[in-house]
């Protein structure tokens, strides 16, 4: 329950924050592609239940719904300004509304997508899929893109052991120098 009352708390002060910023990369994704400005992906929550995330649109319309790592010349498809909000993770911002409707935390394992078999299912074998997907965790702090599957679900799972909310605070200072530094973001 504190966990909870912390999300909702941090989110509406992250809307505030956020909320000129977000207007201005909405903006920038219409005047420099053709589509909508926000993308909806299908993700796997906590015990595999299947929900709707949305994100920046940072790809070009069209482009397969996959793994960034899975596509082939993955830096053609984005947009003009596509790798710019990918780095500094402004794409992920409208996860606030998954945060406010409860089917995302601040922290926990990222949410695989719906096609991310070999994923979800370490996940399952390791025994974190009880875990509410994170707009950040402890695998993003410590490698991001750069992870194999493997190893993000033992950061996963090394999160379930520790889990706390102090334990949030400190993955929620690393993703803050990360985010700023730009670590670990390949396309």
């Amino acid at each position: 329950m504190a966990k909870r009352i912390f999300d909702l708390a941090l989110a509406l002060v992250c809307l505030v924050v956020f909320a000129i910023p977000m207007l201005l990369v909405a903006l920038a994704v219409r005047l420099t592609s053709p589509g909508p400005a926000l993308y909806w992906s299908q993700r796997v929550g906590r015990n595999e239940k299947l929900f709707c995330m949305p994100k920046f649109r940072s790809m070009r319309t069209g482009t397969p719904a996959v793994a960034t790592h899975l596509l082939k010349d993955a830096g053609s498809r984005l947009t003009p300004i596509g790798s710019f909000i990918r780095k500094t993770s402004l794409d992920e911002l409208p996860q606030l509304w998954c945060v406010f409707t409860g089917d995302m935390s601040f922290v926990g394992p990222r949410p695989a997508l719906f096609n991310q078999n070999d994923l979800v299912a370490a996940r399952r074998a390791a025994g974190v899929s009880g875990l509410k997907p994170g707009i950040t965790g402890w695998a993003q702090v410590n490698g991001r893109d750069e992870l194999a599957i493997p190893e993000k679900v033992a950061f996963d799972a090394e999160y379930a052991r520790r889990q706390s909310l102090v334990f949030d605070l400190e993955i929620l200072v690393l993703t803050a120098l990360r985010v700023v530094r730009r670590d670990g973001v390949t396309h």
